[in-house]
């Protein structure tokens, strides 16, 4: 049997090509049904945490220092736990049933939070912000409160991005995953978007609950197209836990550390073939004490040759792969000091933007949420033209396709670029503060436009479409068969750890200088994202060892990639 799949001769005008299967399943038939899951859930944590700030200072009395860590905490849950969510895919269900049962649970976590805007006993009193006046949420309202976030955190972060690798399950060649991704990314960020304009729109100048309730709207939606499409999925049967081959790797190596290693390929255990999966026979030489846990030894095998003692004997390809993972991890590392300076700028930017002029025009005033449409309109657009005319132009100067590590590496320049722009944006508001005596006055706003944060945001979100779809791409095709969905997830991962750094680092700021007060007039937040570039600066020439230094693993993916 055959299925259809879609090409691209010219990387312009579209070619669907038939690729053989054992099932008509999957392909660029599902698209439709998962990139509108896609752009649902996008809509929905789009909507909740875009102006989830503004939102606990206005109407939770919350302090703009300790509301931009709720809203790190949050970030940073949502961000870490795909990475459960995929070990469940990889291992137990499948990713179909985690992304269901996922979407689920985030409509409920959403519910709750309807409720919060909609019901004023669940809120403390409105004040003026920064008022002493002002009383500070109840325990049973910060509990309800924690709880919808809590379930819209996990909900959400088991669907956004083990659908991403459900996705690109669908297609067979490197190719065509590559493509997907880039939809993939676009569509989230066009949706979230959508989300920092027209939702926070509605919750800034309409009500807060039916703007929650918009995204609540959206999420639903996005299960029901997805559940819609359950009939042409392609599934992958998930395969054990990965996490326990890797331990076993480690463990049959150490006992078996005192053991001389072969060098004939018979004494190894290879495992048993199959149709989709190249067996390797003879273990590689990187890491060469680990090829001992797949050294045969007397009485580990049964008699048709399979392994009777699994903690003591692996195949080759489970050694293999857990050296995979090795040599991923020094670049998958890099990721923290490449998303940690973004994540402060996300959270603390926001506490810019509600101290700068909003006014577009004598009448309008700019939702503080919406100032990150400009990041996102910048990544959509350059995602666009990347996959439409750079890409295709640079294969055709250079007659072989941009790596999707060159790829990151650009996106971890822009990155240092764009923290020194809106270190020097900050200094200038800073001075015009002071030109004003602004600064003996509690949270007053500075009258500077807040478009000037536009070109360091631009840059940021040109960016992060080069290094968001290049990393989950590279992790995709590099990573072992039985850890794609986790590969994806791990770009997650990070970027979650990060929220919590980001948390960590401003608290030792706080501590140690005087650049984070409360009102952000009074301190130099110019100075922590001057912190911030030189970190990420130090970052990018580790980046550049560790990338000169990486080997591809799939030279196939290389390969199809420049056909």
């Amino acid at each position: 049997m055959e299925r259809t799949v879609h090409n691209s001769v010219d990387g312009k005008h579209p070619k669907y090509t038939t690729i053989p299967r054992g099932d008509k399943k999957g392909g660029w038939t599902t698209f439709r049904f998962i990139i509108g899951n896609v752009a649902g859930i996008s809509l929905a944590f789009g909507g909740l945490i875009i102006n989830l700030t503004v939102y606990l200072i206005q109407e939770f009395n919350i302090k703009s220092i300790s509301a931009a860590k709720i809203f790190n905490v949050f970030n940073g849950c949502t961000a870490i736990l795909p990475i459960a969510a995929a070990i469940i895919a990889d291992s137990f269900s499948g990713c179909f049933s985690v992304i269901w049962i996922s979407s689920l649970i985030s409509s409920l976590g959403l519910f709750i939070i309807v409720l919060t805007a909609a019901i004023s006993k669940l809120r403390p009193p409105h004040c003026e912000n920064g008022s002493n006046l002002c009383r500070y949420p109840s325990q049973l309202q910060l509990a309800v409160l924690y709880v919808g976030l809590a379930l819209a955190s996990i909900g959400m972060a088991g669907g956004r991005f083990t659908i991403g690798s459900m996705g690109a399950n669908q297609f067979d060649k490197p190719k065509h995953q590559g493509i997907f991704f880039n939809w993939y990314t676009f569509t989230m960020y066009i949706s979230v978007g959508i989300s920092s304009t027209l939702i926070v729109y509605i919750e800034n100048s309409v009500s807060w609950a039916l703007g929650f309730g918009v995204c609540l709207a959206a999420n639903v939606f996005g299960l029901a197209i997805f559940l819609a499409g359950s009939g042409f999925y392609h599934h992958l049967k998930p395969q054990g836990s990965p996490f326990v081959r890797v331990a076993r790797v480690i463990v049959a190596s150490f006992r078996k550390r005192k053991m001389m290693l072969s060098l004939r390929s018979e004494d190894y255990c290879p495992g048993s073939d199959s149709a989709d999966k190249k067996v390797t026979a003879f273990p590689s030489k990187f890491f060469n004490f680990l090829n001992r846990a797949a050294l045969k030894a007397e009485g580990e095998t049964k008699q048709d040759g399979s392994i009777k003692q699994p903690w003591r004997l692996c195949t080759v390809q489970d050694v293999e792969d857990f050296k995979t993972v090795v040599k991923i991890l020094p670049l998958w590392s890099t990721g923290f000091f490449l998303s940690t300076p973004l994540v402060i700028q996300s959270s603390l930017g926001v506490l810019q933007v509600l101290a700068m002029d909003r006014h577009l025009g004598p009448h309008f005033q700019i939702p503080a949420g919406s100032v990150a449409v400009f990041s996102l309109i910048a990544t959509c657009f350059t995602i666009l033209l990347l996959d439409r005319f750079l890409f295709p132009l640079w294969k055709k100067f250079t007659h072989r396709p941009i790596t999707p590590l060159q790829r990151v590496g650009i996106g971890h320049l822009l990155d240092i670029i764009s923290m020194a722009v809106i270190a020097l944006v900050e200094a200038k508001r800073l001075k015009i503060a002071r030109l004003h005596g602004l600064q003996d006055q509690d949270n007053a706003v500075v009258p500077m436009s807040v478009f000037w944060l536009v070109p360091p945001l631009a840059i940021s979100g040109i960016g992060e479409a080069f290094f968001v779809p290049g990393q989950v791409d590279f992790y995709y095709q590099e990573f072992p068969e039985s850890l794609k969905s986790t590969s994806t997830a791990l770009v997650s991962l990070y970027v979650g750890i990060c929220f919590y750094l980001g948390n960590a680092l401003i608290d030792l700021v706080r501590r140690t200088t005087g650049w984070l007060p409360d009102d952000i007039n009074k301190g130099r937040l110019d100075n922590v994202y001057w912190l911030l570039c030189v970190l990420a600066g130090l970052n990018f020439c580790y980046y550049l060892v560790c990338a000169c230094y990486y080997r591809y693993q799939n030279v196939e993916t290389v390969k199809d990639l420049s056909e």
